[in-house]
């Protein structure tokens, strides 16, 4: 490796929270939210990309606009916002592209020839019969989607959120569900996933709830489950024998306030929640996360 990675990894100017790292073909690549500086409300922007060769991750190169709010066809007037997003590069060497609209209900679809698009809109994840996740009666609004391809090439997709504090009623859950190989059927689920907050009391999760960020990552023959908890400043993970199997607590990946470090009991800078994941980068692990910063 020529050089060691540095904090913060983009410039200064550049704001992507919800960083999803990807490796494709011997870059890394980050995929996120993009918020405006000095905006008045969260992920403002339209998604861009930025990406490094594996061997230099202080060599970052902006790729531009991968995907434009405007083009979900609920959004023709922008009024929505891109929340946090996930790609993976499917069976069929296309690039799928996964995100929500802020307080919509269901997961858009885009896929692109290039891991740095353009995406195009493909559709939304829906059931067997055509309803749209999120759309039936009852059903909880779709957020953060994290996917999953194995090695045996199924594929798993993951969403879901919780209230920070208890709250009934609650249309908030943790989801995990098996897609078909187009990428947007459902074929098994969507299946509750980790305790939220209002049931996480008496279980391995209660000091830990999850609050989103979902996200999976299969290592040494596990599943690794990594989410945003309740408590809005650390990335935890969470392991399992199976995509769809039973997670349990392994315990925090990163504090963004630098709580636990050296011993540290008390936010040693300005705290707020975090999203992001691990990869693995020529050889070693890479935690990626996201700070507040522009207080």
């Amino acid at each position: 490796m020529k050089k060691q990675v540095f904090n913060p990894y983009l410039p200064s100017y550049e704001y992507i929270p919800d960083g999803e790292p990807r490796v494709f073909d011997g870059r890394l690549y980050i995929y996120g939210s993009h918020d405006r500086f000095n905006g008045d409300v969260y992920c403002a922007n339209d998604y861009v990309c930025w990406s490094c060769p594996e061997e230099d991750l202080s060599d970052w190169r902006y790729e531009g606009v991968i995907y434009k709010k405007t083009q979900d066809p609920r959004n023709a007037d922008g009024s929505h916002a891109l929340w946090a997003p996930d790609v993976c590069r499917g069976n069929d060497g296309k690039y799928y592209l996964y995100y929500c609209l802020d307080f919509l209900k269901e997961i858009g679809v885009a896929v692109a020839d290039s891991p740095v698009g353009p995406f195009e809109f493909l559709d939304f994840v829906r059931y067997p019969n055509g309803d749209i996740l999120g759309s039936r009666p009852g059903e909880i609004r779709q957020f953060d989607p994290g996917i999953f391809i194995d090695d045996d090439k199924r594929i798993y997709l993951f969403s879901g959120n919780s209230p920070r504090y208890k709250q009934t009623p609650v249309d908030k859950d943790s989801l995990k569900m098996e897609l078909e190989q187009d990428m947007i059927t459902v074929k098994a689920g969507p299946f509750h996933n980790l305790p939220i907050i209002n049931d996480a009391d008496g279980t391995e999760y209660e000091a830990h709830p999850f609050f989103e960020a979902s996200s999976v990552r299969k290592i040494n023959g596990k599943y690794y489950f990594i989410y945003s908890s309740c408590w809005m400043h650390e990335l935890c993970w969470a392991v399992a024998d199976s995509p769809l199997g039973d997670y349990h607590f392994g315990g925090v990946l990163v504090s963004n306030a630098d709580i636990g470090v050296n011993g540290n009991t008390e936010a040693m800078n300005y705290r707020g929640n975090t999203h992001g994941s691990v990869a693995f980068v020529n050889g070693k692990w890479y935690v990626f996360y996201h700070r507040q910063t522009n207080r």
